[in-house]
């Protein structure tokens, strides 16, 4: 099976379009892809870069270089590199919606997702706080955020709260919610039939027997033994500045981190160019880059596009093993 992806830019200013540029100059055999953009802003990103591009009818096969199926989503101004406009907000929010959109009617298998700005989209009038809540919110389900390269996956207990908020979030019920988010997701839609999961403690040295905090004690030890009941294979709590070395990272399958900075600043340094921002617990995949829409670099054909390949590869790779899970 070959999967069709949606493929969305995000931020017109930024270099979310011209990484698709970059993206589609290249033949994939993986998947099929469909934008879901303004075809100017595209038209812009082509002539900056010098690189060919040739929009199509959305039901159509890109067979050359440059050649890109699109759903047109017009911006309500026309877009400069490195300059946000708000009047643009509906636009950015309106592509991801419609592409999140295809994959529940069954049109698509999945979505890849350039970088968005979100200060700008709030500018704009739209209450946003995120991709992942947004893509939730229209298909009704309990996600889990996952960053991921190819040297260790890491999912998040809590996401963009201030460290104040962290502790008071972690209850019994909302990480027994995301374990098991992850651990099917896992067993699903990475095809692992046996997950073993790393679970970090919240306080430094995990609490260390209650020295430096009882969260551990009271809430997370309790809860991995009852999950452990139901058949997960957990491991923890475990001490963040030591769960990250490489000889333990090789028996686990993902860590979870109990909140945003204690996780990912570890994933980034092993590869930041590679990682990936993996939605789970949605209906179909959907796989973002791990950066920022980088205005400053925006036009002038020195971006990175490693992350938006890596997250197209992820996408296309989820896409095909969801269809191998009965």
């Amino acid at each position: 099976m070959i999967p069709q992806l949606a493929l969305v830019p995000g931020e017109p200013a930024g270099i979310g379009p011209e990484l698709c540029l970059r993206l589609i100059q290249q033949p994939r055999t993986d998947c099929r892809l469909l934008a879901f953009a303004d075809p100017d802003t595209l038209r812009a990103a082509a002539a900056a870069l010098s690189l060919p591009l040739t929009l199509l009818p959305e039901d159509a096969i890109a067979r050359q270089p440059g050649d890109l199926p699109l759903r047109e989503v017009p911006n309500a101004v026309p877009s400069r590199f490195g300059q946000v406009d708000p009047a643009n907000a509906g636009a950015v929010i309106g592509a991801l919606l419609q592409a999140g959109q295809a994959c529940l009617d069954g049109r698509l298998h999945g979505v890849v997702t350039g970088p968005v700005h979100k200060a700008v989209i709030n500018q704009g009038g739209i209450a946003y706080s995120g991709t992942t809540e947004l893509l939730a919110d229209q298909a009704g389900a309990d996600v889990v955020m996952m960053l991921a390269n190819d040297i260790v996956r890491v999912a998040l207990a809590t996401t963009h709260l201030p460290l104040r908020a962290v502790a008071d979030a972690i209850t019994p019920e909302r990480l027994a919610r995301t374990l098991r988010i992850v651990d099917g997701a896992l067993r699903g839609a990475f095809g692992i039939a046996a997950p073993r999961i790393a679970v970090l403690g919240l306080n430094p040295h995990a609490g260390e027997d209650g020295h430096l905090g009882r969260e551990e004690l009271d809430l997370i030890i309790p809860l991995l033994a009852q999950l452990r009941a139901e058949g997960m294979d957990l491991v923890g709590p475990l001490p963040a500045d030591t769960a990250f070395l490489p000889q333990k990272l090789a028996g686990f399958d993902t860590v979870l981190a109990m909140y945003h900075d204690q996780g990912l600043p570890v994933l980034k340094y092993s590869g930041f160019e590679q990682a990936v921002n993996i939605t789970l617990g949605l209906p179909y995949p959907r796989v973002a880059v791990d950066h920022g829409t980088a205005l400053d670099l925006a036009g002038r054909g020195i971006a990175d596009s490693s992350s938006l390949f890596a997250a197209t590869q992820w996408c296309a790779r989820l896409a095909r093993q969801r269809t191998l899970v009965p």
